[in-house]
């Protein structure tokens, strides 16, 4: 069922643009909206560090990671997604795809990691309570944990139901979420042992909604 949602959401989200405001060809994106946010900055890599991506999609952040210089491993359930960044990404080097869910992923894995990152991706969709310590894990001592999504609706939190539309005859598809606000989610990291755990919403762009992003990161 979770693979069938997230090809279903696939088929919905619009491809990624050929180049930025910037003109470039490969960026990073924490946000949800476009040409805002910080960057890969955030993962502190540079070449030669080993990073993987929960939930990578289409591929557009991680394909960006290569490109610095890193050796970019990507999970994600969805078959659909995965093409899609294979065809959009197959002439990147340094970088690795795998369909799996991410705790299966962890669990086979034997690499160990400088950086795990998720944007809007599998830590958002995957009970904490299971999948940090799995990540913890893979981190190298030092490592960075870094993750974002939307903020939690107010008096929402801990595990909330999504819902990826499909035809007007046919019921929506069902995935779990985990919400929390930020101080929420630094004191769940130090219950799992991460270490210097911060947790912030960036305010959205100016003119936009009003909705911002969470964007959490921790030490191994």
């Amino acid at each position: 069922m979770a693979e069938t949602a997230w090809d279903t959401y696939s088929q919905q989200k619009p491809e990624r643009r050929l180049t930025n405001a910037a003109g470039k060809t490969t960026w990073f994106n924490w946000t949800q909206y476009a040409d805002h946010g910080p960057d890969a900055e955030v993962l502190g890599i540079s070449q030669g560090s080993t990073v993987l991506e929960l939930g990578c999609g289409k591929g557009g952040n991680l394909a960006h990671v290569a490109t610095l210089g890193a050796r970019a491993t990507g999970v994600d359930l969805s078959l659909a997604q995965l093409k899609a960044a294979d065809a959009r990404w197959a002439d990147t080097a340094l970088l690795e795809l795998h369909q799996a869910d991410a705790l299966d992923f962890l669990a086979r894995c034997t690499d160990t990691f400088d950086a795990v990152f998720s944007v809007f991706g599998a830590v958002w969709f995957t009970d904490p309570a299971t999948l940090l310590p799995a990540i913890r894990e893979r981190l190298r001592p030092g490592g960075l944990l870094a993750f974002s999504h939307r903020p939690p609706i107010e008096g929402c939190y801990g595990c909330q139901a999504s819902y990826i539309n499909r035809s007007e005859d046919e019921d929506p598809l069902v995935v779990k979420r985990w919400d929390y606000e930020p101080q929420q989610w630094t004191q769940i990291l130090r219950e799992r042992g991460f270490t210097d755990a911060t947790a912030l919403v960036l305010p959205a762009p100016p003119g936009r909604r009003k909705i911002g992003t969470m964007l959490v990161r921790a030490t191994a």
